[in-house]
């Protein structure tokens, strides 16, 4: 008994140290797909809960064009028992998954037919910043180069705090035209979320949609809670 619940305490430490279910814990990603005309893409997040130990699990179903959820595409799954030793969670996401197979199918959502990385962040971050950033990368395959800069918009203070985002996208073609895009949703007011961070940036293996996924950062009993978002835009 004195073994087991030495275990517990020491995954609490590491889970305080280290769309939404607020819980106290880090989120971890998940790519899971494209439909064949990649125009639908599903993903998902899991992990647990610090404070009771539980596991649990989002997903979501995207339209890649309208930026949107496509209807009765965002469930989400929390376990009623707590982990065991060398869980993280993730058996909160097979289970959601199993139990919303037919949600897979509905949109021929293939899970073998992943988004190609074409920038992931690194950087790591315990305080709250701003979430302002610009980064730049390349589709090697196209010969196109991108550079993108997330706007944050923050209102109010403390239990008060409201916060929205857009991302502005430039584009440069091989032959050096460029296009320039905006996407996100700024009349979307997110509760208590005090920073955005491009986390991973990939392209569509069809039509080179581009998925932005954004870790979004929200203040914790200690530290500060990470969970994820994407956002669509079709090119």
């Amino acid at each position: 008994m004195v073994q087991r619940k030495s275990f517990y305490l020491v995954i609490a430490v590491l889970i305080f140290g280290g769309l939404y279910l607020w819980a106290g814990d880090n989120a971890s990603f998940v790519d899971l797909g494209f439909s064949p005309d990649g125009r639908v893409y599903m993903f998902a997040q899991y992990g647990v809960e610090s404070r009771t130990l539980r596991p649990w699990a989002d997903l979501g179903v995207v339209d890649v064009p309208r930026n949107n959820f496509v209807s009765g595409g965002r469930v989400s799954y929390t376990h009623t028992d707590t982990v065991v030793p060398g869980q993280d969670g993730s058996g909160a996401l097979f289970r959601l998954i199993t139990q919303n197979s037919t949600l897979a199918d509905r949109y021929g959502i293939n899970f073998l037919r992943q988004g190609q990385p074409l920038f992931i962040s690194l950087e790591t971050s315990n305080g709250p910043g701003d979430g302002g950033e610009t980064i730049e990368f390349r589709d090697f395959q196209a010969g196109s180069s991108y550079k993108a800069t997330l706007v944050p918009t923050l209102e109010g203070y403390g239990a008060n705090l409201k916060s929205s985002f857009i991302i502005n996208v430039e584009k440069t073609a091989k032959d050096g035209s460029k296009r320039s895009y905006t996407v996100g949703t700024p009349q979307i007011k997110r509760p208590l979320i005090s920073s955005y961070r491009v986390r991973k940036v990939m392209i569509a293996p069809q039509d080179g949609s581009l998925i932005f996924v954004i870790e979004m950062k929200k203040p914790g009993e200690e530290g500060f809670d990470l969970r994820y978002m994407v956002e669509a835009l079709k090119l």
